[in-house]
């Protein structure tokens, strides 16, 4: 438990630097621009770690097509995050964020052929009813950003249901290589027409996301292989409160009650997810 816990403090810390990059970034780096340079420097590190590894059938797939299809939808969601991050709040962003098991819940249902009950569906009216409560729906342009984040959620969503599949024949390593080499002409081509590259500090910013987007993900990895799923979710949600604090030291930003509700509605809605009769807590 005390190992899942440090993992997860690099997590919470991954996570804080990559959003306050984000912000520092937004509105003086084009947002595609700095998606490319992330993809390139992730696919520099996952490419050296390869190497070191000496495996190199790493490098290659059977699963092109799928892989394809999951970084278009991922590359989808990573835009509409970093959007939210320069428009909303950053704790509103996470708190949104934390659909995204119950959006893959609700798209395995529909489409992988998981079957709805009462738990799953108790799960995910939780989980409406806390967007509900965070987005509050009005006139507010400030409502259009938290869409625009909530589409991010699905597109990371469908994303995380195809590495399901995909985890099943392919090496983590292999995932997130083509993930990089993927979605780096994908933000090459979309940056074209405003592309400028960054200069002094901001190439410091990229850095730190490339980096903390690895590391984020490594870091709840290795929580998941020392405690269970609902302990993990649970430490996750420690990202609110983290967040929330460096948004108003860093930023000035309010923290309103309907968003904590509304994140502890959705965390009871994926923690019900995990639950299972037969095995208290379903490992990940």
């Amino acid at each position: 438990m005390m190992m899942a816990a440090i993992w997860m403090m690099g997590a919470l810390i991954s996570f804080s630097l990559m959003a306050v990059g984000a912000r520092e970034l937004s509105g003086h780096v084009d947002t595609f621009l700095v998606l490319f340079f992330r993809s390139l420097i992730g696919l520099i590190i996952v490419f050296l770690l390869i190497v070191k590894s000496g495996q190199f059938r790493l490098f290659r797939t059977q699963r092109m097509g799928l892989h394809t299809l999951r970084n278009v939808f991922h590359f989808g969601g990573q835009y509409g995050w970093f959007v939210g991050i320069g428009l909303l709040p950053l704790a509103e962003v996470f708190a949104i964020e934390f659909t995204v098991p119950l959006w893959t819940l609700l798209i395995a249902c529909l489409f992988l052929g998981e079957k709805l009950n009462v738990r799953k569906v108790s799960a995910i009216t939780f989980g409406f009813a806390g967007v509900w409560m965070i987005v509050q729906p009005g006139t507010e342009i400030v409502n259009l950003a938290a869409i625009i984040v909530l589409g991010a959620a699905i597109g990371y969503s469908i994303a995380h249901a195809t590495t399901k599949s995909l985890s099943s024949t392919e090496h983590p390593l292999t995932i997130l290589f083509l993930m990089c080499l993927i979605q780096l002409p994908i933000g090459l081509g979309m940056s074209l027409s405003e592309w400028q590259l960054p200069s002094g500090w901001q190439w410091v910013w990229i850095t730190v996301v490339g980096i903390t987007a690895l590391t984020a993900h490594f870091c709840i990895t290795k929580a998941m292989q020392h405690a269970e799923a609902s302990v993990v979710v649970t430490m996750d949600f420690l990202r609110l409160p983290v967040i929330a604090a460096v948004g108003i030291v860093l930023y000035s930003e309010s923290f309103e009650t309907s968003l904590i509700l509304g994140a502890l509605l959705m965390l009871s809605g994926n923690l019900l997810n995990l639950y299972s009769p037969n095995k208290s807590m379903v490992k990940a």
